[in-house]
């Protein structure tokens, strides 16, 4: 038997359904909400050749143990590995916004990053295989959930996948306290990858030179650097806001 778990709410099974149909084994939608998002998603289902279960609330909060998952909770098969980046950008209704992080070995720091990632609705986090935290179990209880609804991408050549990004259109952003371009100029309204270095050390050396622009966050106290899951914070909104305002304003 493969290696199965829980995913719940709208953007993780939506994902899940666009990106690897196959691995859903059992999908249950609440019978409570006949909602114009639910009828997307049992659309959704229905085009990829996913059959739907009808449950009672009670239900839902049984097997996803809480009730937090918005009335959609399936049961996937993750044996076959997580998706890639070319999955992801495959398909995409608006410009990807990725989160890239450079040696992050804090796990408490990962699973911050996760929940801005979910909360500022990135579509991908990129992790290098090599001298970085992974995913674990202190990260998936910081991350407060939002490992099941991020999808988190792992490569062994972190300055080649950076390179594939730019080749699909994706701009790739360093976040470097020494760069000249400041975050409040920047423009954020394209395909974008967001790279954030290690705690301390920041980007190395090859992973800054890889980027297409290096941005800094101003800051007007005393404090030097902000702690990555901070600075990721701050960068995502800002994207989040760019995108939000009207060009031209």
């Amino acid at each position: 038997m493969g290696a199965q778990r829980i995913v719940y709410g709208f953007h993780a099974v939506t994902a899940r359904l666009r990106q690897a149909p196959d691995t859903v084994k059992e999908l249950m939608v609440s019978e409570a909400r006949q909602d114009a998002r639910m009828r997307d998603l049992l659309a959704a289902a229905a085009r990829v050749g996913v059959s739907t279960k009808p449950a009672a609330p009670e239900r839902l909060d049984g097997v996803a143990g809480h009730g937090r998952h918005q009335g959609v909770v399936a049961l996937v098969d993750d044996s076959g590995g997580r998706s890639t980046v070319a999955d992801i950008l495959e398909g995409l209704d608006h410009p990807a916004l990725l989160l890239v992080l450079d040696g992050v070995q804090d796990p408490h720091n990962l699973g911050a990053c996760l929940r801005s990632c979910d909360a500022f609705g990135v579509d991908a986090l990129i992790l290098p295989k090599d001298r970085a935290v992974g995913i674990n179990a202190t990260v998936a209880k910081v991350a407060c959930g939002a490992v099941d609804t991020v999808p988190v991408i792992t490569v062994t050549n972190l300055t080649r996948c950076l390179r594939e990004l730019q080749e699909q259109g994706v701009w790739v952003l360093g976040a470097d306290a020494e760069a000249k371009e400041s975050l409040f100029t920047a423009d954020l309204r394209g395909p974008l990858a967001w790279v954030l270095g290690a705690e301390g050390s920041g980007l190395r050396r090859l992973t800054r030179d890889t980027c297409d622009r290096l941005v800094n966050i101003p800051l007007s106290g005393t404090v030097a650097s902000l702690n990555v899951s901070v600075a990721t914070g701050i960068c995502l909104y800002a994207t989040r806001a760019a995108r939000a305002t009207p060009a031209g304003q």
